[in-house]
């Protein structure tokens, strides 16, 4: 029986000779586990949240201070999916992407009024001569001093939309919940300019339009709602939400026509009831995770951002800002989907898709192990699956001790290969973790099945 596997296993081998050798292994990866004794007690510090716990406990976060976090290689390729996600959605809106430094000049933020303004929450730093600067939150002055120093612009060159994706810091008084409230977080932001008020009103729906296919591609229901402008100013904004408990806003929203309101908007007398149709509101808590501004010349009319019309005369740039925290909504994702202790991604970010598992070492199904690197080499062969696919090579656990590993690191599709392996006909067992269903398969039922994923 061993040597018609074996045999079966070398049929297989030359008859897929576009098998590609790139996959991982689990012993190979940096991932730290966090593991604590079953009788260990929590105390109240310790009460953090979900995606906080899980996070950390699976490795893909590291807390190195107080609200900051490292992102270990299992959370880079999952940002890095995430930032693939967005600057494909950018591209289609004609959005350019490129880097602003992260300190910006005191100066600037004192032109706009926002030095004073925004309040404690500004990390300001000073030199060695004495000049002062910010360690941007966002960079509103930033992008509009560029844009002030290239007059004469031409409205020929407009609408122009330039977006970055790189860290931003806050000065949080009390950091809180891992990914979700931290003093260094990633953020996407975009900024666009525009000739005119109604040029500027067509690129905001244009951009929402963009947020929308982003956070439906992720695939976990989201709420839009009309937000509070703050101290980034502009004539109004848009908020878009994950529902949780763990949210710190409230969003007021009709039953009846759905118009939805932070409730910081909402006066405590009308809080009841909708102000478009008079219907009952309910309230419910949200991450927020994406934000919008239609800014007018809140920040180019202080800081002469300007552009030459079609008389050659100049004229105030019309702006707009769009945010996406992008580490909070690798968080807010895991807060939402989260089952029975384990993450769940939504499929566009998960760190690998298929997760292979062998037998333990020793053990009487060992010698079906040879099928473990051949089914990896034949996946990650595949469209789609190349890079995706990860074996969890560590013989000396047990597999159900593997199995609960793969499935806490939130790996979608988990195949092992067991003692049925060795029988004439091998048989592979397929957990689908995103429904909790497992079936046995044969090598060729298993590989049409990997042919037909997304």
């Amino acid at each position: 029986m061993a040597l018609l596997n074996v045999s079966c296993l070398r049929y297989y081998k030359l008859s897929n000779v576009q098998a590609v050798r790139h996959y991982h292994r689990v012993s190979k990866l940096f991932q730290p586990l966090s593991v604590k004794p079953k009788d260990a007690t929590v105390t109240k510090d310790e009460a953090i949240s979900i995606s906080q716990k899980l996070l950390m406990d699976t490795g893909i976060i590291s807390l190195r201070s107080n609200g900051m976090f490292a992102l270990l290689p299992l959370g880079e390729r999952v940002m890095m999916k995430l930032t693939k996600l967005i600057d494909k959605e950018m591209s289609c809106i004609g959005a350019q992407r490129l880097s602003l430094p992260l300190l910006t000049s005191g100066d600037l933020w004192k032109k706009t009024g926002r030095w004073e303004s925004t309040g404690q929450e500004l990390l300001k730093i000073e030199d060695r001569h004495g000049k002062e600067y910010v360690l941007s939150p966002t960079h509103e002055e930033a992008i509009t001093s560029l844009m002030s120093e290239i007059y004469p612009f031409s409205f020929r060159q407009l609408p122009l939309r330039l977006y970055q994706i790189n860290s931003k810091f806050r000065d949080e008084m009390k950091p809180r919940f891992g990914l979700l409230r931290c003093r260094e977080f990633i953020m996407k932001d975009l900024y666009t300019f525009d000739n005119s008020v109604e040029a500027a009103h067509d690129t905001y729906q244009e951009i929402c339009s963009a947020y929308d296919r982003i956070f439906h591609r992720l695939r976990i229901p989201f709420l839009k709602v009309t937000g509070d402008c703050g101290s980034i100013g502009g004539t109004h904004s848009h908020e878009y939400h994950y529902i949780s408990p763990t949210g710190e806003d409230t969003l007021c929203v009709c039953d009846n026509c759905g118009n939805s309101k932070n409730a910081e908007l909402v006066s405590s007398d009308k809080s009841d009831s909708c102000d478009k149709c008079g219907s009952h509101v309910h309230q419910v808590a949200g991450i927020e995770v994406g934000h919008t501004f239609l800014l007018g010349t809140k920040y180019s009319k202080p800081l002469k951002a300007l552009y030459q019309n079609e008389s050659g005369k100049p004229e105030l740039l019309q702006m707009g800002c769009y945010g996406i925290g992008v580490s909070r909504l690798l968080a807010a994702s895991v807060e939402v989907l989260a089952e029975d202790k384990n993450i769940k991604w939504p499929w566009e970010i998960v760190p690998f898709k298929i997760c292979l598992i062998g037998p333990k070492k020793g053990s009487k199904e060992a010698s079906s192990a040879l099928w473990v690197d051949h089914l990896a080499e034949v996946m990650s062969g595949m469209p789609g699956l190349l890079d995706e696919v990860v074996v969890d090579d560590r013989d000396r656990l047990t597999i159900g001790k593997r199995v609960m590993e793969a499935k806490q690191s939130g790996y979608p599709f988990i195949i092992v290969v067991g003692k049925r392996a060795c029988e004439m006909v091998p048989m592979f067992e397929l957990l689908d973790c995103t429904t909790g269903k497992s079936e046995f398969l044969s090598h060729k039922m298993l590989i049409n099945w990997v042919r037909e994923l997304p």
